[in-house]
């Protein structure tokens, strides 16, 4: 970890650090900044510290121009969409067009000497967020093919390093964008997930992050890893209320993406921020961790900090379960399906389909491109021995799927996330509950040295992951050693906004995070 007495070498006098949207927005209304001044400052913080954490992969050289443009249809007195002005950063797994599609290997990435893949179009989030006028500051970091919930060391780039303390572990495969938020080298960031990449990197560096229902966010133009059966897009930001903001533009039916048809009649009237209030919490039922969800324990200091924050949802009026999932049968249904490994795996047998489906859509026009043919033209294909998506070796013959990538069969794995939701719902008619409130790790973050994974110490990965559930992950103070600790509000199918609510009460009566002082 870093010597934080160097504080000599550190620059923290930026004008908008820690800004929310709602703020930006009304200094622009007031004139008393211009998104050109805004979108500046933010470049000027990211040249300055950028090289000591690798949070982006590529930089938007028309970011100041859009800025401009912006400031023109202000000044004119048009109507100008929700996050006019407001810099956001996207992860490298959705498509930006004129941005390169690495799936942050190496071997798809023109600077690493390998080949290039060039998107016809934005994936859908990204029409929406340009729509609300948001300004893309750049593209962020991850590991390659998004298979590591620890860092990004597998990237193509290089690690991203995390913005609390850079020798711990970053959380992954969001990392980039994390490490932008926590940073403030931008307002809010777009993360994705298929077993833990929102919440981890979230939990990671003081954050908060929603990862979303499965099919409420349209994941068309997404490098999947689990595209038909566990991926899902979500918000990261510094403020529940801007993680709100940002998941009213991008969540909501695609015509292009079947799984959003879900999602009709799913979504609140009065959008995400609707239930944002300090009383959200009074009269609420939620269920506690204990061993009937998992057989992971808490380490001491995590059952300590866990306990003052059940003792503070108390006091905000919160009725408390303990151990609801106790004699339900859901922590052994949980182990009956395999290890850690094999829960994290499950699903992801659709990836050479999802594969084969996305390459094929990056140019509409092209019907002689597969899977096979991309990879043979990179020279290495990503399930080799020391490849990053060897794991599916677990699962499937890559020669055998790669020849069957047209359909993919998803009885099994529906009937699994089935029996994981009915589960969960039968425990929460019994105990009559709202949601559920976990520590997100059972100890504290990894260094980013020892190279391990995070897999054993998330209490919600797998388990939200199959089922598709929606969480919040939300700041809940800091470890002796000074690495982040974080809560999850977890709830059924399409419960977002309660879940926005219950954390807003709880991050406006705690106030946790504290932004974290960068080495230059």
């Amino acid at each position: 970890m870093e010597d934080r007495t160097l504080l000599k070498t550190v620059i923290d006098d930026f004008p908008l650090k820690e800004v929310t949207v709602k703020e930006l927005m009304t200094g622009y209304e007031e004139g008393r900044f211009t998104s050109e001044a805004v979108v500046q400052s933010y470049l000027n913080r990211i040249e300055i510290y950028e090289k000591n954490y690798n949070a982006f992969t590529f930089m938007n050289t028309n970011a100041l121009e859009e800025a401009r443009e912006i400031d023109r249809l202000r000044s004119e007195g048009k109507t100008l969409g929700p996050l006019a002005g407001v810099p956001i950063v996207i992860k490298e797994a959705v498509d930006v067009e004129g941005f390169p599609s690495t799936f942050g290997w190496a071997p798809l990435c023109k600077e690493t000497g390998g080949i290039e893949l060039l998107p016809k179009k934005d994936a859908s989030i990204v029409t929406r967020l340009k729509e609300s006028g948001a300004i893309i500051l750049g593209k962020t970091n991850m590991p390659a093919f998004s298979a590591r919930m620890d860092s990004a060391n597998t990237s193509w780039d290089g690690p991203t390093y995390n913005a609390v303390d850079r020798g711990f572990s970053p959380g992954g495969s969001s990392s980039g964008t994390a490490t932008a938020v926590s940073g403030n080298f931008t307002v809010l960031g777009i993360a994705e997930e298929t077993g833990g990449s929102i919440q981890m990197p979230a939990a990671s560096q003081a954050i908060v992050g929603i990862k979303t229902s499965f099919g409420l966010v349209p994941t068309k133009g997404v490098t999947p890893l689990g595209g038909s059966t566990r991926d899902v897009l979500g918000t990261h930001a510094r403020t529940v209320e801007d993680a709100a903001l940002m998941l009213d533009i991008i969540a909501g039916y695609d015509e292009d993406d079947p799984k959003t048809k879900d999602s009709i009649g799913k979504m609140p009237d009065g959008g995400y921020t609707s239930e944002l209030s300090e009383k959200a919490l009074q009269g609420k039922r939620l269920g506690v961790f204990g061993p009937g969800w998992s057989s992971k324990v808490l380490s001491e200091e995590t059952n300590e900090l866990y306990s003052r924050e059940i003792n503070e949802l108390k006091q905000l009026g919160a009725e408390v379960v303990a151990d609801p999932f106790s004699g339900s049968g859901f922590v052994e249904y949980v182990e009956s399906l395999g290890n850690d490994l094999a829960r994290m795996i499950l699903g992801l047998d659709s990836v050479f389909f999802d594969i084969e489906n996305y390459l094929k859509n990056l140019d509409p026009q092209d019907d002689t491109i597969s899977m096979r043919k991309v990879f043979e033209r990179a020279g290495e294909f990503p399930w080799s021995e020391n490849g990053p998506l060897n794991l599916v070796h677990f699962f499937a013959n890559p020669e055998e799927a790669m020849a069957n990538c047209d359909h993919y069969d998803l009885t099994y794995f529906n009937e699994v996330r089935n029996n994981f939701l009915n589960l969960i719902q039968g425990v929460m008619d019994k105990y009559g509950l709202d949601g559920f409130v976990f520590p997100q790790m059972v100890q504290s973050i990894t260094l980013l040295e020892e190279g391990t994974g995070l897999e054993g110490i998330a209490t919600t990965v797998s388990e939200v992951n199959i089922s598709g559930l929606p969480l919040v992950t939300v700041p809940a103070g800091y470890y002796q050693n000074g690495s982040p600790f974080a809560l999850v509000f977890m709830g059924e199918m399409w419960s977002e906004a309660k879940l926005l609510g219950f954390s807003y009460a709880y991050e406006q009566a705690t106030k946790h995070r504290v932004a974290p002082v960068l080495i230059r």
